[in-house]
């Protein structure tokens, strides 16, 4: 059985116990405390809590997930390729009940699954399950107990052995400190080639005994201070890595030999990628394992690198198609460091520059059809792959340098700092530097690069934002809340109402919250702002301050007094900030499509932000807008306004529009059974659930103001409409004024700044700021050129003074072993000048160099050493040395290297410290 059969077969399976089978969430987590999509039940997470139902619950769900486990908590990078069972990414089966079946329906599908179905030889499994140890929360799982029991024994086989008991730390699953929780039952897989362990291998960590599926069993709230109370709605999670089983079906001949050594990456999974390699580096893949990481073998490591570079291809291009790419920070840095990894890898089997990119083909033709995001994103793949790499090879160099210093300054081998050094910056994987080292006949100090890593380990956890998860009470009343802002801006007799006062301050400075019946105020979702207004009745009147999401998405009202009333209430919208809103989010659907249209459709939307005042729009793109294209799309949106095209909405069931070409939606977004289309003149159709505009004229001109990235691959337009431009272009030219202001201080004025009429239209005053940044660009140019002027005038006079002091100096200085030795205090001397002395001093012959002065409260260092001196001491050194009298540092290359101190007092000892030395390092002759 092939992994797409075994994909399937899953699919298929819960299929037929009603279950919904959804799409795999984007590995982009929802979570801000997670780097990854990690696991299956990601997705899921609001509806544990409380926050949000399946649709038509209680419900059952079936998919497979794409995860991701390295960096943060889950990191499994280091053991990748070392073993045959680790991944940084892999595919999760699972299968979810939200308050509907509990133990014993999973328990007996497990069962069916795996022995009729896939016939898995029952003598081979073991089921686990929970006991508590002494501390442990709750109690023994005795109805898990009991379903087990009865399987094996119907088996015929003795359930004292083949159902193991676990404590906390292998058989309760906790989602955080806090939350749900609830005790789990895995299912592990005897792979030794007699199967007769008795289940002693079961959670010993041995890859012969592999667990394949845990069902977890969410029945407990974990609450601060240690008590678990029973949840009001129990669910199942479980999770069964693909890998895994299809592994096991290919190493053992579907179960008809057990000979040969588990591994996940038997299958057909690893196998085009692995042929791949194999055809780029005339080597053969044996499926190896070290018996000792110490001591690697050059046929074990080989095997190991066929494994990190499939797995982490793998890893990149799912990533990279769901929008993540390798940047500098957060989740983007820990691709780049996998990407790296893989790279230096390759460098060992010499590949050819390029190859990642290469190894994406056969990855995107086996997975594609599974995972049509790949195919639809081959292009952008291909293309960061291969800039990736290129870019990485430049690093490399310099790494490698660094890794040839460190060798050549040491007899005792490489420092654990050091190595951490080359992990952190410059991509080197520990297992790497070892082997390098070792054929240098040199050893690293494995115990010091794993506290400069904890030490890494730590700052992070400390810079963790610890929350409290928590599962949502049922606030509010009971009454549903009907939402009438898309027709209506008032209601003038609602008659359903609850309201209550704060316990402490809200938003906005709330003090009071209302929950309606029904009502036109829009609650704060999506990007889009949540309404303010007003709350009438018997004469008094209270603002709506703020208006947000409760639990279940329900209209919370917060307002700025308590609302008192006993009867009816009206409440009216701000219909002129509604207004301005609706232009903004309409003219984020006009970008969206116009980003697509100029762009190219790799562009998504990744965030947004619609309010009175502006909007943002945030959207995959790899590289920054040419001015050029920012033009055009502001062109084509400001068409579109100026067309007054109709603006529609309506409800249809989203089984209806799915696979409707021609309305926006992205795989991986979550959708109800009820969606609400935005058409804009059927060009552009959007799943949305904000208000807009009823036509594109009401936008209003529409201005980019800024464009700039946000994080790898995720680039950000800002920009303003009709009357927020008009107010944008008022508080631009207040900023302006004050320029102005500043340069008239500098003797360099913009003179007169235009100046408007005060009837100009938005986009007059637009002209007129354009006009205006233009007259200051000129009085800043000429800024610049008088800047320019008069810091080539400095250089030319400390260039004429560095004459005259050179030849003076020069003959001062001492001969050793024929090179001139001269080191001296220029006491005060101008900003910048002792490169300048040293540059021209180093015309006269073969010298070593020091320079000291005083720059106003600083010491400032050079040293200088010609290309014979810099054999026997360096630059760099020398400026270590005196910079430790002055409480200064300062670093550089061999043959020149600056610094600057802060003790001036220290200057004499300084010249002293260098002298010695220098003379050290030179001899005393002449």
């Amino acid at each position: 059985m092939k992994s797409a059969e075994v994909r399937k077969g899953y699919l298929d399976f819960f299929r037929g116990k009603n279950h919904t089978i959804v799409p795999s969430a984007s590995l982009m987590p929802t979570s801000p405390n997670l780097l990854f999509t990690n696991a299956g039940m990601n997705q899921f997470v609001p509806i544990f809590l409380g926050q949000a139902k399946f649709p038509n619950s209680p419900a059952r769900a079936a998919d497979t997930q794409k995860c991701i486990r390295a960096g943060g908590k889950h990191n499994d990078l280091e053991d990748v390729g070392f073993d045959t069972y680790h991944h940084t990414f892999f595919e999760m089966l699972g299968n979810w009940s939200f308050g509907d079946y509990f133990k014993k329906e999973s328990i007996d599908w497990a069962w069916e699954l795996l022995v009729d179905i896939w016939k898995f030889p029952p003598a081979r499994l073991y089921a686990t399950v929970y006991k508590p140890g002494p501390g442990d929360p709750a109690e023994f799982d005795s109805e898990a107990h009991g379903y087990w029991v009865e399987k094996f024994k119907k088996a015929g086989l003795d359930p004292a052995v083949h159902v193991v008991m676990g404590n906390a730390k292998d058989n309760f699953w906790m989602m955080g400190e806090t939350g749900p929780c609830g005790p789990c039952s895995e299912v592990h897989v005897d792979l030794t080639p007699e199967g007769k362990t008795q289940g002693k291998l079961v959670n010993q960590g041995d890859p012969r005994c592999l667990e394949i599926w845990n069902l977890v069993f969410i029945q407990f709230n974990a609450e601060p201070g240690g008590k678990f109370k029973p949840l009001p709605e129990r669910h199942v999670d479980t999770g069964m890595g693909l890998e895994r089983v299809a592994g096991i079906l290919a190493v053992s001949d579907g179960f008809k030999d057990f000979k040969k050594d588990p591994s996940n990456y038997a299958s057909d999974l690893f196998a085009p990628i692995f042929a791949e390699i194999e055809k780029m580096s005339g080597k053969k893949y044996g499926a190896r394992v070290p018996k000792n990481r110490e001591e690697v073998s050059e046929e074990e490591m080989n095997d190991c690198i066929f494994r990190v570079l499939a797995d982490h291809v793998r890893t990149l291009s799912f990533s990279i198609a769901d929008g993540i790419v390798p940047g500098n920070e957060g989740r983007n840095y820990v691709l780049r460091r996998i990407l790296r990894r893989a790279v230096m890898f390759g460098r060992r089997f010499k590949l050819p520059d390029g190859f990642l990119s290469e190894l994406a083909t056969p990855l995107i033709r086996t997975m594609g059809e599974a995972f049509p995001e790949l195919k639809a994103r081959e292009k952008d793949i291909r293309a960061v792959l291969s800039a990736e790499e290129a870019s990485f090879s430049k690093t490399l160099e310099r790494g490698l340098a660094m890794f040839e210093k460190l060798v050549a300054g040491s007899n005792k081998g490489i420092q654990g700092e050091d190595a951490f050094t080359l992990y952190d910056t410059y991509g080197f994987p520990l297992d790497l530097t070892q082997l390098l080292a070792r054929e240098r006949g040199m050893e690293v100090d494995g115990a010091g690069f794993e506290k400069a890593m904890e030490a890494q380990r730590s700052r992070a956890r400390q810079s963790q934002n610890k929350t409290t998860i928590k599962v949502e009470d049922e606030v509010g009343p009971d009454f549903p809340t009907v939402f009438t802002g898309y027709e209506k801006t008032e209601e003038s007799k609602v008659e359903r109402l609850a309201a209550e006062a704060l316990k402490e301050v809200g938003p906005a400075g709330a003090k009071g919250r209302v929950f309606l019946g029904q009502t036109p105020f829009y609650g704060e979702m999506g990007g889009q702002v949540g309404d303010t207004g007003w709350i009438e009745w018997d004469g008094k009147k209270v603002k709506v301050v703020a208006t947000i999401r409760g639990a279940g998405g329900v209209p919370v009202h917060l307002t700025d007094s308590v609302v008192d009333a006993k009867g009816p209430v009206k409440v009216s919208l701000d219909t002129e900030r509604r207004g301005r809103i609706e232009g903004h989010h309409s003219a984020t659907h006009l970008l969206h499509w116009a980003l697509r249209s100029v762009l190219g459709e790799g562009v998504r939307q990744k965030g947004s932000y619609v309010g009175p005042d502006r909007l943002r729009f945030d959207f995959s793109h790899l590289k920054a807008m040419s001015a050029e294209e920012l033009a055009k799309v502001e062109s084509e949106v400001n068409e579109k306004v100026k067309a007054d095209v109709a603006v529609k909405w309506g409800e249809r069931p989203y089984a209806e529009v799915k696979d409707d070409s021609t309305i926006l939606q992205f795989f991986g977004d979550k959708y109800g059974t009820t969606v609400r289309v935005v058409d804009i003149g059927g060009f552009s159709k959007e799943l949305c659930g904000g208000t807009h505009v009823r036509s594109t004229g009401r936008i209003g001109a529409i201005r980019v103001v800024g464009e700039s990235a946000i994080a790898a691959g995720v680039r950000r337009i800002e920009a303003v409409s009709g009357a927020a431009l008009a107010d944008w272009c008022r508080e631009e030219m207040k900023k302006q004024d004050e320029k102005a202001v500043s340069l008239e201080k500098k003797k360099v004025g913009a003179g007169q700044l235009s100046k408007g009429s005060g009837k100009e239209t938005p986009e007059q005053l637009w002209d007129l700021v354009k006009k205006r940044d233009g007259e200051i660009s000129k009085a800043d140019e000429s800024l610049r050129e008088g800047d320019k002027q008069a810091a080539k005038d400095r250089m030319a006079e400390m260039q004429k003074k560095a004459e005259q002091d050179a030849k003076e100096l020069w003959a001062k200085g001492t001969v050793l072993s024929g090179i001139k030795w001269l080191g001296v205090d220029l006491g005060e001397v101008p900003n910048g000048y002792l490169p300048v002395l040293a540059d021209r001093l180093k015309r006269e012959g073969e010298a070593v160099l020091f320079l000291i002065g005083k720059e106003g409260g600083k010491v400032p260092l050079v040293a200088l050493c010609t290309a014979e001196a810099a054999k026997k001491v360096q630059s760099g050194k020398i400026i270590q040395v005196a910079a430790v009298e002055v409480g200064g540092k300062g670093g550089g290359r061999p043959d020149m290297a600056q610094g600057s101190g802060a003790d001036a007092s220290g200057i004499d000892k300084a010249l002293a410290a260098v002298e010695k030395m220098v003379k050290a390092a030179l001899g005393g002759g002449a």
